[in-house]
């Protein structure tokens, strides 16, 4: 803890000096700016820690239905029919192909596997159920392909992730062999557990998830959009989930793995224990981060078969 404000806060210095440098471009209280601003400076922030491509990646843009940008990733060295389909975070307000284009380029490639991503439409544009449509849409374009598909999301990404797949179980959609959840928001209740004890954490804070889910405005009732609240989670496909301890989201990762493995559904659940929201970006600049992703790369390559 920070003895002056009492704030949460990890003591590795890699991760320390990471927050320090996303605060340089995106501060603490970046969502009491307009959405324009909120988008200028998650940008710029992506870009600065933005990395070399892999050698021998290639990257295709299309458009699915016409209307939906996605970005494929070839590596050089293909070891699987299996794709990866690749949902970003970014509260569903910010993100794009461009701010996590050098993650999956890198997941593609540690992965040996051919990634596909989604730029979804964003709120407050574009309110619930756009971004989770354009998702679902993807996915069944990808899928009809006859290739199965492993679903992998990081926070806002985590939570589109984990509803897709329960709606594809709703609708028997077959083809998804694997659902990756990165640090996901899955509609915990915002009044116990990780959204008290790290409501003022570095990074996210519990007053940041009630602001994002206030300007998505998905019912509070419905499953796709909160899928803690599903009554029903088995015969879903294995899962890896990761969250970082210093996270409000924590518990919501938590206790979405337990009732998974409680259903019966074979779920690796990892927590990383100096780490903060949105970790991931600090993959080479901290030595937790770098573990971090080193487990994540290979829980998806298991997924896909290709370890």
């Amino acid at each position: 803890m920070d003895s002056k404000t009492s704030r949460p806060m990890p003591t590795e210095p890699g991760i320390l000096a990471f927050h320090e440098r996303c605060e340089a471009f995106c501060p603490a209280d970046a969502v009491d700016a307009s959405i324009e601003l909120q988008r200028r400076w998650y940008d710029a922030l992506c870009a600065e820690f933005d990395a070399p491509s892999p050698v021998g990646l290639t990257r295709r843009d299309e458009r699915v239905g016409g209307r939906i940008p996605v970005r494929h990733y070839q590596p050089g060295d293909v070891a699987t029919d299996t794709r990866i389909f690749y949902i970003h975070g970014g509260g569903f307000v910010v993100g794009s192909l461009e701010s996590h284009d050098a993650i999956c380029a890198e997941l593609a490639d540690g992965t040996s596997a051919e990634l596909v991503s989604v730029d979804y439409r964003l709120a407050p544009e574009h309110v619930w159920p756009a971004a989770f449509e354009d998702c679902y849409e993807v996915l069944q374009n990808l899928i009809a392909g006859g290739r199965p598909v492993v679903v992998v999301g990081d926070s806002a990404g985590g939570n589109l992730t984990a509803g897709i797949v329960l709606k594809a179980k709703a609708e028997g959609l077959s083809g998804i062999i694997g659902q990756v959840l990165i640090y996901p928001a899955l509609g915990g209740d915002l009044v116990s557990g990780s959204y008290i004890e790290m409501a003022d954490a570095p990074g996210l804070t519990t007053a940041d998830v009630g602001y994002y889910r206030d300007i998505l405005k998905a019912p509070a009732d419905n499953a796709f959009a909160h899928p803690l609240k599903a009554s029903d989670l088995s015969g879903l496909p294995p899962a890896y989930i990761t969250a970082a301890n210093f996270d409000p989201l924590r518990d919501d990762a938590r206790n979405y793995a337990a009732r998974l493995a409680q259903a019966g559904v074979n779920v690796t659940y990892r927590e990383e224990p100096q780490m903060i929201h949105a970790w991931l970006r600090a993959r080479h600049m901290s030595p937790g981060a770098e573990e971090g992703f080193r487990h994540l790369v290979h829980g998806v390559a298991r997924l896909l078969g290709t370890t």
